[in-house]
């Protein structure tokens, strides 16, 4: 048996690929980036054989800077985007780009789900309210428009499940969570819905094969070792969809914790010990990678990608400065921006550049910047766009609070934990404490823990994540700020209500089409 695991994350703009000691220090990682294309507004479609050569390029990357040798490695496993629609012919060809979980293309289909079943009734039957976001809508909306490309649909799977294949496993395996975002699961018994697949006319045969996560379903082959740089021969995992891969690798093993993770989008997990539905039907009860436990979930459609948007589109002077000065030009932003007040001076940011997710799942929603006047500047706008994005996570946490869940702390993740102003304010908005992780890429700690598992190195995922999960940092909320920021949630959530309310969001996305 090794001593080291390999995770590999693929995300919706890049994969990574690292290598862990048993105690969770990072011996090796690389990163490669790839896009999104946006055929029509609304529309995020990708090249699931990019993903997958980066993917692998990251991975052998990682094993060679580690220096080790590869055979020391006892396993691999994976996290990856989840709700992807990869279509497959019989000859596992595809047969159109990957349909990405940003996609909102189908408002139509979602209204044909709920004329055919109780959006409460199809809430309690698969712990998932209907959205364009799962799978579900997505297939109709391929059978509907695409029929050629229907006709010939032998599998349908998502990109963990193509990634695993190509490492060498000889099926394709979904994990229990991945598995829930095929809008027909039913994660309480562990199958897929028999009523729900006969409904919508989803033969169950096309869909890849369900099993827990951590359980073993191959070996590297001769080929994908080549291009990966693991070991032939070296065991795979089932993983788990990205947040809840994070889930494990942030320690989120244990009742009153829940993971905050911004990256391109957003997501909050919080563990639950027991089946789960939310009396309100807004929050996500899904699969926990512990077999027999649940995670409540929820989602931002996009996170720290909308403050990137700012650095991008707004920020090209703070850019050259940065590169002037030999620095980031987050880490610039960061001291600029600690120096303005909680609130930003009265500015609002709505971050719905990609549409609302949880609680409120509107795909007509969209961003917006409320506040504007001649005394604001770009580091105020800055300061606006990370507390916007903050107040969206803020409403996941109030909604899991409000369906029953306890909540005493959070550990966060993702890019913007880099900024110790972002982290404070993190704490300010939510009135918690917050805690950073030595290893801030749960996602990848959390899939190789995973294989770990599969392995035989850990008895079970909260032995290995008790083992390879340290913190790093806490922040203490500073209630005074707490309170400005509850004044400026109270106008945010009205904000939302008036543009909604009054047809404003669906009015712009319908000029948008």
């Amino acid at each position: 048996m090794g001593n080291y695991l390999a995770g590999i994350d693929i995300g919706t703009t890049g994969a990574k690929g690292m290598i862990f000691d048993l105690s969770g220090n990072v011996v090796g990682v690389a990163y490669y980036e790839y896009p999104c294309t946006y055929p029509k507004p609304g529309w995020v479609e990708q090249d699931p054989d990019l993903l997958v050569d980066s993917a692998m390029k990251a991975m052998k990357g990682a094993a060679a800077k580690s220096g080790i040798n590869p055979s020391e490695i006892a396993s691999v496993s994976l996290s990856a985007q989840r709700c992807c629609g990869i279509f497959l012919d019989n000859n596992e060809r595809l047969l159109r780009p990957m349909i990405s979980w940003q996609d909102n293309r189908t408002p139509a289909e979602v209204d044909e789900i709920a004329a055919k079943i109780d959006p409460a009734e199809y809430y309690k039957k698969t712990g998932y309210p209907n959205s364009t976001t799962w799978l579900l809508s997505k297939m109709m909306w391929v059978r509907k428009n695409e029929p050629e490309v229907w006709s010939k649909t032998a599998r349908i799977v998502q990109m963990h499940d193509y990634f695993l294949r190509a490492l060498g496993v000889e099926d394709y395996f979904v994990d229990h969570n991945d598995a829930g975002y095929f809008g027909v699961f039913d994660n309480i018994k562990g199958e897929w819905d028999s009523e729900l697949l006969k409904m919508f006319d989803i033969p169950e045969n096309i869909l890849p094969r369900h099993e827990k996560s951590g359980t073993l379903v191959g070996k590297v082959s001769k080929a994908a070792s080549e291009r990966c740089g693991l070991a032939e021969g070296t065991p795979i995992a089932v993983g788990a969809g990205d947040q809840s891969a994070g889930s494990v690798g942030a320690g989120i093993v244990h009742k009153g914790l829940i993971s905050i993770s911004m990256g391109t989008a957003g997501a909050v997990t919080a563990y639950l010990d027991a089946p789960f539905r939310d009396e309100n039907c807004k929050n996500m009860a899904t699969s926990h990678p512990i077999d027999g436990c649940y995670l409540m979930e929820g989602y931002q459609a996009a996170a720290a990608s909308v403050y990137r948007w700012f650095r991008d589109e707004v920020g090209g002077i703070e850019m050259i400065e940065a590169e002037k000065n030999g620095c980031d030009f987050f880490e610039l932003m960061n001291g600029k921006v600690a120096k303005v007040p909680p609130g930003s001076n009265g500015l609002l940011v709505m971050p719905y550049f990609a549409s609302a997710g949880t609680p409120r799942y509107n795909p007509s929603a969209r961003g917006a910047i409320i506040g504007l006047t001649f005394a604001h500047s770009r580091v105020e706008l800055a300061r606006a766009f990370m507390e916007g994005i903050t107040m969206d996570m803020r409403d996941m946490l109030n909604s899991m609070m409000n369906s029953g869940v306890a909540i005493t702390e959070a550990r966060i993740l993702g890019g913007p934990t880099k900024s110790e102003v972002w982290n404070q304010i993190q704490s300010d908005i939510y009135g918690i404490p917050v805690d950073t992780l030595k290893v801030g890429d749960a996602t990848v700690l959390g899939a190789a823990i995973l294989g770990g598992v599969g392995a035989g190195v850990f008895s079970s995922i909260e032995e290995g994540a008790d083992k390879m999960v340290v913190l790093d940092k806490r922040y203490q909320p500073n209630m005074e700020n707490h309170e400005v920021y509850n004044k400026l949630y109270d106008v945010y959530c009205r904000a939302y209500d008036g543009l909604n309310n009054n047809g404003v969001f669906a009015s712009i996305a319908e000029l948008q089409q």
